[in-house]
């Protein structure tokens, strides 16, 4: 195990890469050392290390933008806490010491013949954080597979270094069922051949990729990618053909999927991007053609998408659903917020959000699509949208959603 103590000074602050990126050994290392050290505030994004769901040392503060993977665990315990923000606005909390930055921990390939080393399927906002960053420790990983996109760095550029043999974690997937596949049909008919696609990972948008094959020339800008993405490169659907730049090109922050899909990503036209890129305003308006497709725990009957708390419970994050949404509805082509009508035997459409915080605005929000139908919110009055919305919930739910409505148009 790496001896992090002449690196890591008691008050500093630091991050580390997310997902299959992750460098769990230097993590695991801080761990076990922590409470000898000081303490130290950390931030993360999303992880499946099992040790950042149990009890974390007293010494360390665990910090990250939503609570992705097994950080749902320590903000169920108290012990995470949720820095909201923007995706895109990450590279500049880094810039400006809003988060920590002090020590970057990271995952990168092994070297190339020149001694450059590149930081693989997990660029987004490590390639921001790292150029802020005082001391950069690496685990050398030789299953991390080199990427394109992003610039590589030479070993000289680390303070220490640690090499492993390990496979890179998958993501964890449960497979589409009917609902999701219904979901998707309806999300596949907004689509258009030719649209460039941004699209989050999980069963329902594993679905939608599946439901995507028979359209023409789709494009993908994206904070990550899946499996699903590839097959349809594959498949000669996503082509990249007609979007408005970098054509030809899946454009992505991360990859998030098998082992598989990690050994083959040479073989396809992806290049990997830092989140000032994937997710700036400025590059999003570019792409005339956007199509965002995000998923979301609820809406509520004005058509705002709650996608982060469950009862008290951070389970999701702002992310870059904003950033995207944003972009597809006001200059883009459309905003598609899709999700179940029901979880957990509660509706999905409330009149109020019942987490209480509202993560992607109204206005931002196109179309709501369940497996009950889909509901075009753009251009409707607030009373239209409601009628709408209550159309697509499940039917169970209805007849409240109704009264809901009826009240609060009383009330007014």
């Amino acid at each position: 195990m790496l001896d992090l103590t002449p690196y890591i000074r008691a008050g500093d602050g630091v991050w580390w890469g997310q997902g299959g990126a992750e460098p769990e050994p230097l993590v695991n290392a801080l761990l076990d050392q922590v409470d000898g050290i000081g303490p130290v505030r950390a931030f993360c994004g999303l992880t499946w290390n099992e040790r950042l769901s149990g009890d974390l040392p007293e010494s360390l503060t665990v910090l990250s933008y939503g609570g992705l993977g097994r950080l749902r665990e320590l903000s169920r315990h108290g012990r995470l806490e949720v820095v909201p923000c923007h995706y895109s606005a990450l590279p500049r909390m880094f810039a400006r010491g809003q988060l920590p930055c002090d020590i970057g921990l990271l995952q990168v390939s092994p070297p190339d013949d020149d001694g450059m080393v590149s930081l693989g399927i997990g660029v987004e906002y490590v390639a921001d954080a790292l150029r802020q960053t005082r001391t950069l420790i690496a685990e050398i990983n030789h299953r991390m597979p080199p990427t394109v996109g992003a610039d590589r760095l030479p070993l000289r550029a680390f303070a220490a270094t640690v090499e492993t043999d390990r496979p890179l974690r998958e993501a964890p997937m449960r497979a589409p069922d009917a609902v999701d596949r219904a979901i998707a049909e309806r999300v596949a008919g907004l689509v258009e051949d030719g649209d460039t696609l941004q699209m989050g990972v999980g069963s329902l948008p594993n679905a939608v990729l599946e439901s995507l094959s028979g359209h023409v020339d789709l494009g993908f800008h994206t904070g990550m990618i899946t499996d699903g993405v590839l097959a349809l490169i594959e498949k000669g659907v996503v082509t990249g053909a007609r979007k408005e730049i970098d054509l030809g090109l899946v454009v992505t922050g991360a990859a998030l999927g098998s082992v598989s899909m990690y050994d083959r990503l040479h073989e396809f036209p992806v290049e990997f991007r830092a989140a000032s890129y994937t997710h700036d305003p400025g590059v999003l308006s570019r792409l005339r053609s956007l199509v965002s497709i995000n998923s979301a725990i609820e809406v509520d009957l004005l058509g705002q998408v709650g996608a982060e708390l469950s009862r008290g419970v951070h389970i999701g994050a702002v992310g870059g659903q904003v950033d995207f949404s944003r972009a597809a509805s006001l200059t883009g082509a459309r905003s598609i917020i899709a999700l179940r009508s029901e979880a957990g035997g509660e509706s999905t459409i409330n009149s109020t959000l019942r987490g209480g915080a509202v993560t992607t605005a109204r206005v931002d929000v196109d179309a709501v699509v369940t497996e009950h139908g889909v509901a075009m919110l753009t251009g409707c009055t607030v009373a239209e949208r409601a009628r709408r919305l209550i159309e697509v919930a499940a039917p169970q739910h209805r007849e409240r959603l109704e009264r809901s409505l009826v009240d609060q148009e009383v009330s007014r």
